[in-house]
């Protein structure tokens, strides 16, 4: 396998050229490339000019000193730590790479300070769909009983006279995928109300969860929070047809019992029991949102009819009859998404996807209506729908795309913490080997040393174009490197 591989910069301009010679041929270039591979070859980092500390906690005495001053332009990059792969494709690798290892501690256990017994407790891999709000053309995956898009023999047709029909195999990204079969049957407006409540149908399945299984159990619900409590990693996709889906991993604990923050529920129940459970949990939530005008009655809203709960335990193959899956295949699954947003479903600058584009404007109509029905000079009379257009490039979703419970596994910020940890120790390391299950260790250990900071922001973005040539190109390439080791079976 090639480790060398050369950038592609045949389609520069003449500026990014000349931009480029400059800063091949400076003196602390070897310096400049140091700090683009701290980054990772950031998309847009931010820049910072100032000073950092490091103070010894016990004794107060500063260990060292750190100044933008020192480096090529005096200025400090530092990450974007964007999630989105359209706006960041650096960033966006290292979030989805952070949130496979968060999953993956979480269902299989033994490291980032989650043993391994976790993998033996009740746990389903549960997706939580959208109603429909009006037939439009789906790309299927194979494996489908057909993978026509919809398929009819009677050639029915909508109440405006289009076609219902559709025998073409429509491709993952083909651009008829997700568009409405007729567009003034699909319903915009309950598409943007379920999708500016979908967090609070998700905050009600949560509370109904536990609910149920205290009323299988026979027991209160805090009676049933000391024998068995429910921790969950979750992550928002959007769908081809602009609404959001909820994949869930769900998680069946005991109380912690001292420092054990993952004892096994105190109770014999398993995976089957606790996905019948979800299923019901699903199908019961409903929520009544407020009307967005007057005139506009609210609709009740709820989850899809599609739901999907199945267990998760390591004995499971891909032929597993019974429908369960194997851990690590379900966190390799939900951090695929992670990374998904709604501009990945029409990247272009300005929308090209006519459905796309409607959404967009139903919000920002939904928005105004809002806004005259509830106006803000009635503070008893709050905006529920306040700052909806400010959430149209989102198509109206206003919730996290990927949280978890507390004691799920470990946190974003402790794998930077290590990543960080890890970086420095390489540095200093005369042979360049560092010792990982260390650093694993550590991440439930108290830091010794306090860092003091004084950053002043000064911008976003490399300072010329021809850095973020520079940039692009390298981060590219050592994805492309990175995929291939993979592909060989190396770390």
């Amino acid at each position: 396998m090639n480790e060398v591989a050369e950038l592609d910069l045949s389609r520069i301009t003449p500026d990014e050229e000349r931009q480029i010679l400059s800063r091949l041929l400076r003196d602390d270039f070897d310096a400049w490339a140091d700090q683009a591979v701290r980054v990772g070859h950031c998309a847009h980092p931010i820049r910072l000019t100032g000073e950092q500390h490091t103070v010894e906690a016990v004794t107060g005495s500063v260990a060292s000193t750190f100044a933008s001053a020192s480096l090529p332009d005096e200025v400090l990059y530092v990450r974007c730590n964007n999630r989105r792969a359209s706006w960041c494709p650096s960033c966006s690798s290292t979030y989805q790479a952070d949130m496979w290892h968060l999953l993956k501690a979480g269902v299989a256990g033994g490291d980032k300070g989650v043993p391994e017994t976790v993998s033996s407790h009740p746990m389903v891999f549960a997706t939580l769909t959208a109603p429909s709000f009006g037939a439009v053309h789906a790309s299927k995956k194979p494996g489908s009983k057909s993978l026509r898009c919809r398929p009819r023999t009677r050639g029915e047709v909508c109440r405006h006279g289009k076609s219902l029909s559709c025998m073409d195999i429509h491709a993952e990204h083909d651009p008829v995928a997700g568009e409405p079969f007729c567009a003034d049957c699909y319903d915009y407006e309950a598409h943007v109300i379920w999708q500016w409540w979908a967090p609070e149908l998700w905050r009600r399945f949560t509370i109904a969860l536990p609910r149920l299984i205290a009323k299988c159990l026979g027991v209160t619900q805090k009676q049933a929070r000391r024998l068995v409590r429910v921790s969950f990693a979750k992550v928002a996709e959007y769908q081809v047809r602009g609404v959001v889906h909820f994949h869930a991993i769900r998680r069946l604990a005991g109380p912690p019992i001292d420092e054990n923050l993952y004892p096994a529920p105190l109770v014999e129940v398993d995976s089957t029991w606790l996905g019948d459970l979800t299923r019901d949990a699903v199908t019961s939530v409903e929520f009544q949102p407020p009307q967005v005008s007057h005139a506009a009655p609210g609709a009740l809203l709820r989850f899809g009819t599609q739901v999907e709960a199945r267990p998760v335990h390591r004995r499971a193959g891909r032929d597993d009859l019974s429908g369960a899956i194997h851990p690590e295949t379900v966190a390799a699954y939900i951090a695929k998404y992670s990374t998904k947003s709604a501009t990945d479903l029409d990247p272009g600058a300005r929308p090209t996807k006519r459905h796309l584009a409607r959404i967009r404007s139903t919000v920002f109509r939904l928005s105004e209506l809002a806004d005259h029905t509830y106006p803000p000079g009635l503070p008893e009379l709050p905006n529920p729908y306040w700052l909806l257009g400010k959430w149209a490039h989102m198509l109206g979703f206003r919730g996290h795309f990927a949280s978890k419970s507390r004691r799920y596994s470990t946190t974003l910020g402790r794998l930077r913490s290590a990543r960080r940890r890890f970086e420095r120790a390489k540095a200093f390391s005369p042979d360049g080997v560092v010792d990982v299950a260390a650093l694993d260790r550590e991440l439930v250990d108290d830091d010794t040393t306090l860092v003091i900071n004084h950053w002043r922001f000064v911008g976003t973005g490399w300072i010329t174009a021809g850095d973020a040539v520079l940039a692009a190109e390298a981060s590219a390439k050592t994805r492309e490197y990175d995929a291939s080791k993979r592909a060989h079976g190396m770390p």
